[in-house]
């Protein structure tokens, strides 16, 4: 079978694939452009299993990328549900202090937003009241008023919807098989493409393609599962996110609040080590051998507790029992109905990149690849805030 010829083929359709496509599209006009997902439809994984938050970029030192790509993802995302008339709901953020012990942090994170050219400020508890009645703080909180929520699946069905009318060929129900020679890719289909320059977006199995081409040598994808509870009481709670102040020395911001962008309320998310990379529900979409990879290396991250690894996992584990987890909620606020959480949401799967060498979480974007091919290893949280402007970098730094 001769091979089909593309400019670039762009594996995976989630929030990366689908903006990179874009930008490739705009950088450069009438280049064939290629897009493989091997889901009947796009953004069904992590990206459409979305919280919806747009961040501000506070949390991130200044000479992250994703401080920057952050800062200016919320601004270019806002402008693209404004322009597509896609719902957004600026309803702000506050995190708050539950003691005396956890202030030193919040002034760190005031101190990193402001050096990363972000609107945020710290507030006294009479100002807070004014904000949000019901969040409960030690003395001080911090405000970031460009803080939103979006529908995930309704951004990437406007970004499909408008590559497929400008030209973009995507291939659903067809995945990546293995590489066939140089930059010839078998798909799932038995379809041969070759192009010119092939980026690796494929989310949870980035690593496993990158492995083909001679890359991710270091790094292997450790699933964390990600679960929310909906509240369905009669008085929504709230009307401001409320977060808790993070741990500062790994990447998950603990169990918090979001007003979503129907003004719904939801509590979480978890963050339960999956035992394999698709493990969202029973034995649904199980894989022998994806379990023993992902066993190994928990269990090596187990014994030698690193980054805390033990103490996350128990923590983690017992969010499964619905008083514990609501109670975690109830620390950040007033008053509230623990009867209201009623709905465990879709749950979603985040692909966090591990340094096997170092036995660390790597907290910020990793892409390597060479002049045929670009592989995005570590689009970790808040890739899909910062998912604009971090492909313009991928193509202004990699094929310009």
């Amino acid at each position: 079978m001769p091979a089909q010829e593309t400019d670039h083929l762009v594996i995976g359709a989630g929030i990366i694939g689908l903006t990179l496509a874009r930008q490739l599209q705009g950088r450069f006009p009438g280049k064939k452009i290629v897009l493989l997902e091997k889901e009947p439809d796009a953004a069904l994984h992590g990206s459409g299993r979305n919280s919806g938050v747009l961040h501000a970029g506070f949390y991130y030192t200044s000479n992250s990328l994703k401080a920057r790509f952050t800062r200016d993802g919320n601004l270019a995302m806002k402008r693209y549900c404004r322009d597509n008339g896609l719902p957004l709901n600026e309803c702000g953020k506050v995190v708050v202090a539950s003691d005396e012990t956890e202030l030193q942090a919040l002034f760190e994170l005031e101190k990193r937003g402001k050096a990363n050219g972000v609107d945020v400020r710290l507030i006294g508890e009479g100002e807070l009241a004014g904000l949000e009645p019901n969040a409960r703080t030690h003395r001080s909180a911090l405000y970031s008023p460009s803080t939103a929520t979006v529908d995930p699946a309704a951004i990437c069905a406007s970004l499909k919807d408008r590559l497929v009318e400008s030209g973009v060929e995507i291939l659903f129900s067809e995945g990546y098989k293995r590489l066939a020679g140089r930059n010839l890719v078998e798909t799932t289909t038995g379809r041969l493409i070759h192009a010119g320059h092939l980026i690796n977006a494929a989310g949870l199995y980035a690593d496993k393609v990158a492995g083909d081409f001679g890359f991710s040598k270091n790094y292997v994808i450790i699933p964390f599962k990600g679960m929310y509870l909906k509240y369905t009481g009669a008085v929504t709670p709230l009307k401001v996110n409320v977060y808790p102040v993070p741990n500062l020395k790994n990447p998950f911001l603990g169990v918090h609040y979001t007003v979503t962008v129907d003004g719904h309320v939801k509590l979480g998310p978890t963050a339960i080590p999956a035992f394999w990379r698709e493990n969202y529900a029973g034995m649904d979409n199980f894989s022998l051998p994806e379990l023993l990879e992902t066993a190994s290396y928990e269990s090596l991250l187990f014994l030698k507790n690193s980054f805390g690894f033990r103490n996350l996992a128990f923590e983690e584990m017992r969010k499964y029992y619905k008083p514990f987890f609501v109670g975690l909620g109830q620390k950040l606020v007033n008053e509230l109905d623990p009867g209201g959480f009623t709905e465990w949401t879709r749950p979603g799967i985040r692909a966090q990149l591990l340094n096997t060498k170092t036995l660390e979480l790597v907290q910020d974007f990793v892409v390597e690849g060479d002049a045929s091919s670009t592989h995005i290893l570590n689009a970790v949280s808040p890739a899909f805030t910062g998912s604009f402007p971090f492909t313009k970098w991928i193509i202004d730094s990699r094929l310009s």
